[in-house]
């Protein structure tokens, strides 16, 4: 499995003959700088974890040039339909639900968050339930996108469920956990092989390093990765 963070919460998954780019807030992200067109080139599938917009991002625009699968609840599917994306190229879900991706499945799982994109005028469009998303590979190892969220004890559930090996985890407080207790989350609920912290280091009222989160994870056998932006790495 090939990763690449490009800041804030959106990763490009290469596995199981897919690329997967999930929450692809490039343009406008103030932790990168490089555009959209990149990370979104040979993309088959945009995986979204709730419809702020600061996740939606690109997706749009992602969609129409790569004619790639959108992955994501019921609403802002038909939010993006709306918006030009083709029926035929979505794939809604909800929580507890798992759809097949062609070489991969994805499986909506709690998060404790909110959900709505921001308009022109500003209004707000409510977009659903916040979700996780869990992709399991055939032959790769299973992935969690924890999305934005807090701790919560049923995350003891999806470990039991699903067992994921990869954790993608926010710490960057304010909006999501902060690093200790996204630290706590990962050693009490997971037995995750390799963690990477996101949603830090964005935007200036979060946490602007990951450095809490690795100092609680001192000791852990969980081996924990902080990318640079925009360089892939094998896992």
């Amino acid at each position: 499995m090939k990763l690449t963070w490009y800041g804030h919460s959106c990763f490009r998954i290469e596995a199981g003959g897919a690329t997967i780019i999930i929450d692809p807030f490039l343009t406008g992200n103030p932790a990168w700088d490089g555009g959209w067109e990149g990370p979104a080139d040979g993309v088959t599938h945009v995986l979204l974890t709730h419809g702020h917009n600061d996740h939606v991002g690109d997706a749009l625009d992602i969609l129409k040039k790569t004619g790639a699968m959108l992955v994501a609840n019921f609403e802002i599917c038909m939010h993006l339909v709306g918006q030009g994306v083709g029926e035929g190229k979505i794939n809604p879900g909800n929580h507890g639900g798992t759809v097949d991706c062609g070489g991969f499945t994805t499986t909506f799982v709690n998060a404790l968050h909110s959900s709505s994109f921001g308009m022109d005028g500003g209004k707000n469009v409510y977009l659903g339930n916040p979700a996780g998303l869990v992709l399991h590979f055939p032959d790769d190892k299973t992935l969690y996108h924890m999305g934005d969220t807090d701790i919560f004890g049923d995350m003891a559930l999806i470990q039991e469920l699903h067992q994921p090996e990869i954790g993608l985890v926010p710490v960057g407080d304010r909006f999501t956990m902060g690093g200790a207790v996204a630290a706590l989350a990962c050693r009490r609920y997971f037995k995750f092989q390799t963690v990477v912290p996101c949603h830090y280091a964005s935007f200036p009222i979060v946490d602007q390093s990951a450095d809490k989160f690795v100092e609680g994870m001192k000791g852990s056998d969980t081996q924990v990765l902080v990318p640079e932006k925009g360089e892939a790495t094998e896992i």
